[in-house]
């Protein structure tokens, strides 16, 4: 008999979602709140409770090719980087490809998930929806959770004192749209994050003046690196995870605070880390340093206080006539249709791979989208979808309960080490280490000895360069015969949609690419004699 999986939102994981069902001959059933597909990426120009909201000028921080489905490339015409309407298209183009929308039943509500009397020895789940106004109640033989973990906003305001005193007008960032109404305004952004760079630069262009609050700084990144080329595609690849995991932690972190002072010198700005030892998201924004350059913003400490009228930094500055508060806190997921307070009991540190609850009798349950990796969420999803679905079907296991709780105890106290000890931060990780790591449970993670033996040139790019999402469709369950073509194109693919002026091109480029990969080489070569002489075994 076919297991039905009930699907929680018809957003990127969503709709992975029940694509990896189909695969896997399982019967997906959608449930999504809204009148339309996207989630996150399917902006509005008003806020909807029950789903995540973005700004008009929202664009991805991640590239086309790094942040694609595994088997579904994006449009070659697309550029690089993406503004959030042409992430929507590209989903949409997906479910129309695999025709996923006869599956999704919109505007219904999941009102609850509740175990079924005999959980214990079924595993199903009684879900409850309304549609129009019609409660209705099925049986489900798994559930798929796939509603984001931007949809309930962080607003400590017992940690602004005098807030309540403040006259002016204060927000969160997920009821900001654009800059329309901070015309003219003298503007306070609390925070450090991508939202708050973002937001701070798009107000900057009509604000009187905007400040930028930060209690820890961060890491600044442009989109593009040296030569041009996104920096995530130079950065996210095989050869530099394998250097950093054989470096000591203090010498990689002091490799890392040299790489992101290329730029530009982030003490000069004020963005400098206080802890410059831990890895915390890096934001992604390449006007900031310029706009802060220019005075247009300008970055300040630690809140001390608010005033009616103003506000007191820890530096004892103050900004007179302050008119209004962006508080860019971030988020905390949030499943209030979970009813079993034991399913979930603390959703940061009881997911195994941060996709299984620990907890439960049965695993018929799973979370998809709830991590942040240090690269695409998008492709992250797909592959915790896979991986799940693999379970539910029942040709894939998961470990006893002890050995995964010892696992996630395990993985929280290096996150905390590597990242930060904050709720937000418990959901990073490395994007290639945890991707790989999902992968090894399905079956396709990427072999490079056996791609060096088979397919020299694919090996090669494999490892040395970027880490795009085909590499999980090369071999394995779910194998697409167009993996090796995709990534052997990526460059093409990358480069050509900005190439709308063609000129003659130096071989000078080249030269020193070749010169570049040389000397990767030979770095790897004397790294590995290091290894070897040092007697460390490849466990």
């Amino acid at each position: 008999m076919t297991k039905r999986v009930a699907i929680i939102g018809a957003g990127c994981s969503g709709l992975t979602a029940i694509k990896c069902c189909l695969e896997e001959g399982l019967e997906p059933v959608c449930f999504e709140k809204s009148s339309d597909i996207g989630g996150l990426w399917r902006f509005t120009e008003s806020v909807e409770d029950w789903r995540a909201s973005i700004y008009k000028s929202v664009v991805t921080n991640t590239s086309k090719e790094m942040m694609c489905y595994t088997d579904f490339p994006m449009p070659e015409d697309f550029p690089a980087y993406l503004h959030n309407s042409k992430v929507l298209e590209y989903l949409r183009l997906y479910a129309k490809h695999f025709d996923l929308m006869k599956y999704i039943q919109f505007q219904t509500e999941v009102c609850s998930v509740t175990k079924c009397s005999d959980f214990p020895s079924t595993g199903q789940w009684d879900i409850a929806t309304l549609t129009n106004g019609i409660q209705r109640n099925s049986i489900f033989d798994t559930v798929l959770i796939c509603n984001g973990h931007h949809t309930k906003h962080y607003l400590p305001l017992d940690s602004f004192p005098g807030i309540e005193n403040f006259k002016g007008h204060y927000v969160h960032s997920r009821f900001y749209k654009d800059s329309a109404n901070y015309k003219g305004k003298t503007v306070l952004v609390v925070g450090i994050g991508n939202s708050a760079g973002d937001i701070a630069v798009d107000i900057s262009n009509t604000a009187k003046q905007v400040y930028l609050s930060t209690r820890g700084g961060s890491w600044v990144l442009s989109r593009i690196s040296k030569g041009g080329c996104p920096i995530d595609m130079m950065l996210s690849t095989r050869f530099l995870t394998w250097i950093r995991n054989l470096l000591p932690a203090s010498f990689s972190a002091r490799l890392n605070e040299n790489l992101m002072n290329t730029w530009f010198d982030h003490a000069n700005y004020g963005l400098e880390p206080l802890d410059r030892a831990q890895l915390k998201e890096p934001m992604v924004n390449d006007y900031l340093p310029s706009c802060i350059l220019c005075g247009a913003i300008k970055v300040k400490p630690q809140i001390k206080t608010f005033t009616e009228s103003s506000v007191i930094f820890e530096d004892d500055t103050v900004v007179e006539n302050l008119d209004e508060v962006i508080f860019a806190t971030g988020y905390v997921p949030s499943f209030p249709f979970l009813k079993d307070p034991e399913v979930i009991d603390d959703i940061n540190a009881l997911l195994y791979k941060q996709v299984f609850p620990t907890r439960i009798e049965k695993p018929t349950l799973a979370v998809l989208g709830l991590v942040k990796p240090l690269g695409a969420i998008l492709t992250a999803a797909e592959l915790q979808a896979r991986w799940a679905t693999r379970i539910f079907k029942g040709v894939a296991h998961l470990p006893t309960a002890a050995r995964m709780e010892d696992y996630i105890k395990k993985s929280m106290e290096f996150k905390t080490k590597v990242f930060a000890a904050t709720p937000n931060q418990k959901l990073q990780t490395y994007f290639i280490d945890y991707m790989d790591d999902v992968a090894v449970e399905i079956g396709v993670r990427p072999n490079i000895m056996h791609l060096l033996l088979k397919d020299p040139r694919l090996a090669w790019t494999v490892f040395f360069g970027p880490s795009t999402p085909y590499q999980y469709r090369l071999s394995g369950p779910g194998k697409w015969f167009g993996a090796k073509k995709a990534i052997l194109t990526q460059w093409e693919h990358t480069l050509n949609p900005a190439r709308t002026r063609l000129v003659n091109k130096s071989s000078g480029t080249w030269l020193n690419f070749k010169t570049l990969l040389s000397l990767c080489v030979l770095l790897a070569a004397i790294l590995l004699g290091l290894y070897c002489i040092n007697g460390k075994s490849w466990s």
